[in-house]
């Protein structure tokens, strides 16, 4: 159950970055936007690194990771700042976040079908199949101009 909790808080905190960012980027440019982002949220993480997890693990940490392509994560991350701001202001906020939901849960179950990345592979279901098409059905219903 908090497992549910946490997801929704993800999905409406990342529809209001994006928003914020979209709006910012308006009056700067889209780059320095995703630079203050990140800095900010740098900014942050270092903040509660060293009231919370400074005692038990150390930034060396980061050295001992297996797959050293795992740490391409911010680098991504600048990525989907960049694609959500760009988005959100040629499709707007709603269309915008319903297509990246969408994208973001074909991607994720090929990777959890393929066993990408480390994750645990599992079977191809039909059923979720039929899902992501009522989903993309969803997107069409959604984008349907009166």
């Amino acid at each position: 159950m908090i497992g549910l909790f946490i997801a929704l808080i993800s999905g409406a905190l990342m529809s209001i970055q994006g928003v914020f960012n979209t709006e910012v980027t308006k009056q700067t440019a889209p780059w320095i936007t995703n630079s203050f982002v990140q800095l900010t949220g740098f900014m942050v993480c270092v903040a509660i690194y060293l009231c919370t997890e400074r005692k038990n693990m150390g930034v060396q940490a980061l050295l001992r990771v297996d797959h050293k392509y795992m740490l391409l994560g911010g680098v991504i991350g600048a990525f989907i700042t960049f694609t959500v701001i760009k988005s959100m202001a040629t499709l707007g906020p709603a269309k915008a976040a319903l297509l990246i939901v969408v994208a973001q849960v074909v991607v994720a179950y090929l990777i959890e079908v393929f066993g990408m990345f480390g994750v645990e592979k599992v079977e191809f279901q039909w059923s979720k199949l039929i899902g992501l098409a009522v989903a993309v059905a969803g997107i069409v219903i959604f984008k349907w101009e009166h």
